[in-house]
């Protein structure tokens, strides 16, 4: 039988061998095998070059990232001893700024319980008739408030001012100085004790350059700032007048200077042994700061206001649990209204 392929018809075709598989390319087959491989040699050498330049680009990426680490490395530690050094040039700022504090409060205390008494006055203002008296020792020339007033009475009858268990003394407003310290503020002035004419007298540092309440109420024009500012003082005595219970604060005793601060000065009638809020109404704000130091107020702290015998365990006691509803009145007030409603920063 003849093969498929003559079986179709087709003209015979020799079989494809090793032999012709092998046989070398024409004349034409040639140019076309050279050029294939002078293609794949050029490709060849790009890959290669190409490579090449990745590799070296790859080494340029990481020289360059070790470099970056090297100097973040080097950024760091300087940041961190800049930082060392800022903090402790503070610490050493801020320590020989309380330390002069200090030595400056220490200084005064001396002023008022040992400079001579050169020239006196009565005072307009005021029921127990405080005396203003000026102050030397041959350096500095001050004045000073002198209340000699230590009173006591079963009842006292003023109308809407009577009172059971009364006090007037001396003694509370060297008592609020000292809390004052205790709680941070700084607009109660130092106050302490010195015989005078052999009477036992409270020696209050005299508030320069000052307007009473009376005073302010009379601008016509305040700015902005001012009246945020005083805003900000008339809510802190608020709250301050509720804790040591202060029940004679009047215009005359509001003193603002000329940097918009309050000074709050004679407590004589202050640190009753009641120990519920007078005004509860009138706190709605308070001064952070004022907030988080009456949280921190200890039966230690009062023992150390009491020193001396200026309050009663029963006075210092009652600003204890006068505090606690202060506290607890102003979470309520931050539970309802939010912090941003109720508590501010003012600055002194």
């Amino acid at each position: 039988m003849a093969p498929l392929y003559q079986r179709s018809g087709h003209p015979r075709t020799r079989r494809p061998t090793a032999q012709n598989r092998a046989r070398p390319c024409g004349p034409g087959r040639r140019t076309l095998c050279c050029a294939a491989r002078g293609v794949e040699s050029d490709l060849s050498i790009r890959l290669k070059v190409t490579l090449a330049t990745l590799l070296a680009l790859a080494g340029c990426l990481l020289a360059v990232h070790f470099a970056a680490s090297r100097f973040a490395d080097s950024r760091r530690q300087d940041l961190e001893n800049e930082t060392r050094v800022t903090a402790l040039e503070i610490a050493t700022r801020l320590g020989g700024a309380l330390e002069h504090h200090k030595v400056a409060l220490q200084q005064m205390a001396t002023f008022l319980q040992t400079a001579k008494i050169v020239a006196r006055k009565v005072t307009e203002k005021g029921v127990t008739k405080p005396i203003q008296a000026t102050l030397s020792d041959g350096t500095i020339t001050h004045d000073a408030q002198i209340q000699k007033v230590n009173e006591a009475r079963a009842i006292f009858e003023a109308g809407k001012a009577s009172e059971v268990g009364f006090k007037d003394s001396y003694k509370f407003n060297i008592a609020g100085y000292r809390l004052a310290q205790i709680l941070g503020l700084p607009n109660v002035p130092m106050s302490v004790e010195r015989r005078v004419d052999r009477s036992p007298a409270a020696l209050t540092w005299w508030v320069d350059a000052a307007m009473d309440e009376s005073g302010r109420v009379k601008l016509k024009t305040v700015g902005s700032t001012q009246a945020e500012r005083a805003s900000k003082y008339l809510n802190v005595m608020y709250v301050w007048d509720e804790l040591i219970q202060n029940r004679d604060r009047n215009a005359g005793n509001m003193l603002w200077t000329g940097d918009w601060m309050l000074w709050m000065i004679d407590h004589t009638r202050a640190f009753r042994t009641s120990d519920r809020l007078l005004k509860p109404e009138q706190l709605t704000r308070c001064d952070r700061a004022f907030l988080d130091a009456m949280r921190r107020l200890t039966p230690q702290d009062m023992e150390e206001v009491r020193r001396g015998g200026y309050l009663t365990k029963d006075e210092a006691a009652a600003v204890l649990k006068r505090r606690d509803r202060i506290v607890k009145h102003f979470e309520d007030l931050i539970a309802t209204r939010g912090e941003a409603a109720v508590l501010f920063t003012l600055e002194s």
